[in-house]
């Protein structure tokens, strides 16, 4: 099947991700889009790689969904700027009305180690407990500079939405860790 084919829902996450990045409006090169993807997906995705937003951006263009131009970066180097068409727009406003919901995946590799506690030392699996909840502290700090940001433009609310979202998430987090640290600290104990 040619991209030009390809039926709109069958295009990956990935893809989908990196139209709604160009969807604010503005021209951005693949480093633009990586950064903003850290600064923002991250939080409630992913961040794909660098390689994978190239990729997608050249199957969006290839669909006609994106479209480039080359702008001069320095008196050396150009680079291609990326845009979404309205054939984008309304491909994503579809994806979005008509794509069916997956739940989120539970993937929590510090879990797994905990299952696998009867093999590890307690004492490991407290500091990966510890590491785990100084993230979250971290990841919360994050949020919350991303958030005061966001909030000073009405264009961001949606995104300022998701970041509270995401402050949320991740105090549930450090609380649910640390309930869990609890709870190794009293079965080593007997309790």
């Amino acid at each position: 099947m040619s991209i030009a084919n390809e039926p709109r829902t069958r295009l990956p996450a990935t893809a989908w991700a990196v139209l709604g990045l160009l969807s604010f409006g503005r021209e951005l090169s693949g480093y633009d889009l990586k950064k903003w993807a850290d600064s923002s997906l991250r939080f409630f995705y992913w961040s794909p790689a660098i390689s994978q937003i190239y990729g997608e951006l050249r199957r969006l263009e290839g669909l006609g969904y994106a479209e480039t131009r080359t702008a001069s970066q320095d008196e050396l180097r150009n680079k291609r700027l990326y845009r979404i068409t309205p054939a984008g727009r309304d491909a994503l406003i579809d994806w979005l009305a008509d794509a069916p919901y997956e739940p989120p995946m539970l993937k929590h590799g510090l879990l797994l180690r905990v299952w696998l506690g009867h093999l590890a030392d307690p004492d490991r699996l407290r500091e990966a407990i510890d590491e785990h909840i100084a993230h979250t502290e971290s990841m919360l700090g994050e949020l919350r500079s991303a958030r005061e940001i966001a909030e000073t433009s009405p264009e961001w609310a949606y995104p300022a939405l998701v970041e509270r979202w995401g402050e949320r998430y991740y105090t549930s987090e450090q609380i649910l860790a640390t309930g869990l640290r609890d709870d190794l600290d009293a079965m080593e104990s007997g309790d």
